[in-house]
């Protein structure tokens, strides 16, 4: 460990931002964890069903803030790719070009998850399962895959968006919402709002690539502004205290977003943007820095795979014969969550069985030597 986090440190470039690839690696964990503690695969008569804990206990809401991080992903995706972009052409490097070697970088990695699971629901529907159980496994798979959609669809607009104020997006989710909550509008439009909404961070990243929006004033009112905001539209305009979708519940700050996630979202990004200096100082250690190397090298794969690590470790406890306390019972109780907690390191030895399967999916041919 000592020599490879002597490797890592000896090839990272001196003008890298640690603190930028520490913030992406917290963000993919953050999806990670959430997704492990908030999501129950209930053994029902036979089928399984997908249930929150947050639905039967409330009063766990603050977990959501803090495992809602894909405001902070999308800030990160917005500052790198900006920067990327930059950086290609001042190589010379045209657009079609770097699009292409970045989209298939982020897309190779999906064609394994997508042909594996079509395998896997074919070959259950045929064995007899009940197509409500296929149907809940797949999606709880592939329904994350929206995330991809929307980063690659801002990614190809990037040289549109980069230089747009993130206010224009805020304003048009405020719209957006006010069509649907206030004057009782269609539901769809509030779809709008799954590329404005996560806009409004990309926007910011790209703004703090060009050293713009990036000042600790401006984070500061980023966080108040932004906490303060969310707070008022939970406790007066009646938006969900839950930061991540609740089954059944009425509403849902997150399909689409709301204005609520947005703001909570701003108040994220200021935060991140007081956090550079410490986490700079942090990642000076070289331990740390390779683990974050590690981490990010490995984010595509983690990210696709999370679902399937936990589903099969689920699978695996049937073998038991009889439902497991966090893994197979419904998260109605407190119990359940000390109980789920105890799953979690066993959730992580079957997703690196996955990164072992499937890392090189994402690597493709090539060797990573380097932090890049």
């Amino acid at each position: 460990m000592r020599e490879m986090a002597r490797r890592v440190e000896t090839t990272t470039p001196p003008g890298r931002d640690r603190a930028v690839d520490a913030l992406r690696a917290l963000a993919i964990g953050g999806v990670v964890l959430g997704h492990w503690l908030v999501t129950a695969l209930v053994v029902d008569s036979g089928n399984v069903r997908v249930a929150s804990p947050l639905r039967d206990m409330p009063y766990l809401a603050p977990v959501s803030w803090v495992l809602q991080t894909m405001a902070l992903f999308f800030l990160v995706g917005g500052q790198m790719t900006a920067q990327g972009l930059a950086s290609a052409r001042a190589r010379g490097v045209g657009y079609g070009r770097w699009l292409r070697a970045r989209l298939a970088r982020l897309l190779r990695p999906v064609v394994a998850v997508v042909l594996l699971w079509g395998v896997v629901a074919v070959l259950m529907l045929a064995l007899g399962a009940d197509l409500t159980t296929v149907n809940a496994l797949v999606k709880l798979v592939w329904s994350p895959l929206w995330f991809l959609l929307v980063y690659v669809a801002l990614t190809a607009v990037t040289p549109l968006v980069a230089g747009l104020h993130p206010v224009w997006p805020l304003a048009v989710v405020a719209v957006a919402d006010w069509a649907r909550f206030g004057w009782g509008g269609p539901e769809w439009v509030g779809w709008v709002n799954l590329a404005a909404g996560w806009l409004v961070p990309y926007c910011l990243g790209a703004a703090w690539a060009r050293d713009r929006l990036c000042g600790r004033r401006t984070a500061w009112a980023l966080l108040a502004g932004g906490a303060a905001a969310a707070a008022a539209l939970v406790l007066w305009a009646g938006y969900p205290a839950s930061m991540v979708g609740v089954p059944g519940a009425p509403i849902s700050n997150q399909a689409p977003p709301t204005l609520a996630v947005v703001a909570f979202g701003l108040a994220q990004c200021g935060a991140a943007r007081l956090a550079l200096a410490p986490l700079r100082r942090l990642l000076a250690r070289p331990a740390i820095w390779a683990g974050v190397v590690l981490a990010n090298l490995s984010a595509m794969t983690i990210f696709l795979w999370h679902q399937t690590a936990m589903i099969a470790v689920t699978a695996l406890g049937l073998l038991a014969g009889r439902p497991l306390p966090g893994l197979h019972s419904a998260p109605s109780a407190v119990t359940w969550v000390f109980a789920r907690v105890g799953w979690l390191p066993v959730f992580a030895l079957a997703l690196f069985a996955c990164w072992g399967a499937f890392h090189g999916y994402e690597r493709g041919h090539r060797q990573e030597t380097r932090a890049r």
